[in-house]
């Protein structure tokens, strides 16, 4: 795509590379919990400790919650302390957080479960520091690309599907935590060598005041873009964050017959663990994708179409009892709209408020990850109150609609107002 190939001479590429590599890195830990949902749970069952299905969603779910509001802290750090060291300290919580549950290992309660799950926080944050560190390199007509493969580090929450519940089966769910830390602490080396950020003559700082980042929530725009990502990132992270428990409660014995017929794999948890890695690996590696797209037809097309598919996706899934493989085809589809949808919605927010770019990060960062831990509360309630997941896909369903509609009432007054100076196509 020429949008790639745009790249050379461009920026910096160990920047922009260390930026995917520390995003992968922290969007593999924060998801971490997600995969190893059924071996947690059967571990605190063996203390005693039994889990309802709203206990399991607050768990799964924290974590994103506290990404979401960390992004907010992290944007504020990007503009008044430089993406660097921002991200070193984060990083440095998070590993003290692996550290944490792997020394603690089986005799970790659900209590210590949850601060831990708000230390992991930290990681999922990284978005709103390895996003700007990258995208303040380059001009504005490769944001989409450059956002898109910096973003595209969510493929990390593949590594945690295809791993993670086998380490488990042989080591103990926590040796997961072990390698975690051990792989952040490689990642927290090479990033503290190779990455920089952008010189005075490419991008000039301009730290804010509290009434400044008032004034931006005052923007109506900020608002907006808020709701588009709370839909196209809420929607990819919650669902990779359910993806194992959903797959465990409504196919198990699909995937269990599968894995002993084709792969002799008995445990259906490692099973569990692969398709999840199949339907999510889709959204995670077309970020840059969506970006690159939105680059060439402009942001707003991209997102009625990846929009209107999803939510004829969920609601195909919400109302069609539909055969194993076919329901895995669909959610694959879904999660691939998703991720690149992401990338367009990030094609536009560099363009609208590229002298903020560093708090905008992390305010629609931000609206990211709480529509990620409402989707995961939401699929939680509606398996606790009803016993199946129909009403929590409808809802979301109905989600993706007024962000269609939102579109429809923004990209008039958008193209002709602040479009027109873009330097990108709205």
């Amino acid at each position: 795509m020429a949008g790639f190939k745009e790249l050379k001479g461009q920026g910096h590429a160990p920047t922009l590379f260390m930026a995917f590599l520390y995003f992968d890195m922290s969007f593999m830990v924060w998801t971490m919990l997600g995969p190893l949902s059924t071996e947690i749970t059967e571990a605190l069952a063996l203390g005693g400790r039994i889990l309802t299905s709203g206990e399991k969603a607050t768990l799964l779910s924290l974590p994103i919650l506290s990404g979401a509001i960390l992004r907010i802290v992290l944007g504020f750090g990007v503009d008044k302390l430089g993406a660097k060291l921002t991200a070193l300290l984060a990083q440095s919580v998070v590993i003290a957080s692996l550290l944490t549950a792997y020394l603690m290992g089986d005799t970790i309660t659900y209590e210590v479960l949850l601060f831990v799950a708000l230390g992991l926080g930290f990681a999922g944050a990284s978005f709103a520091v390895a996003l700007p560190q990258a995208g303040q390199w380059y001009p504005p007509k490769l944001q989409g690309v450059v956002l898109g493969i910096a973003g595209a580090g969510n493929i990390g929450v593949v590594v945690d599907f295809l791993f993670a519940p086998k380490i488990a089966e042989l080591w103990g769910w926590y040796t997961v935590f072990g390698v975690g830390a051990v792989m952040a602490i490689v990642v927290f080396i090479a990033y503290a060598f190779l990455a920089k950020n952008a010189p005075s003559d490419v991008y000039q700082a301009r730290p804010k005041k509290v009434k400044d980042y008032i004034k931006l929530l005052g923007d109506k725009d900020t608002w907006w873009f808020n709701l588009f990502y709370a839909v196209s990132f809420g929607g990819f992270v919650g669902f990779a964050g359910y993806m194992k428990v959903y797959l465990m409660n409504t196919y198990q014995a699909d995937m269990s017959a599968f894995g002993i017929d084709l792969f002799n794999e008995p445990n259906v948890k490692v099973i569990a663990g692969y398709f999840g890695a199949i339907t999510i690996f889709a959204g995670a590696v077309l970020r840059p994708v969506g970006g690159n797209i939105a680059d060439k037809l402009g942001g707003v097309k991209a997102l009625y179409f990846f929009y209107g598919a999803v939510a004829i996706l969920v609601a195909t899934t919400a109302l069609v009892d539909m055969p194993f493989f076919v329901a895995m085809i669909v959610l694959f589809l879904i999660m691939a709209n998703l991720g690149m949808a992401n990338g367009s919605v990030f094609q536009l927010v560099p363009q609208r408020f590229g002298k903020d770019i560093g708090i905008m990060t992390g305010l629609v960062g931000c609206a990211g990850g709480l529509g990620g831990t409402a989707l995961i509360k939401t699929l939680g309630w509606s398996k606790g109150a009803f016993d199946g997941y129909t009403a929590g896909f409808l809802i979301f369903t109905g989600v993706v609609v007024v962000a269609i509609l939102g579109l429809s009432l923004v990209k008039t007054r958008w193209r002709t107002t602040w479009g027109v100076a873009a330097g990108g196509r709205i």
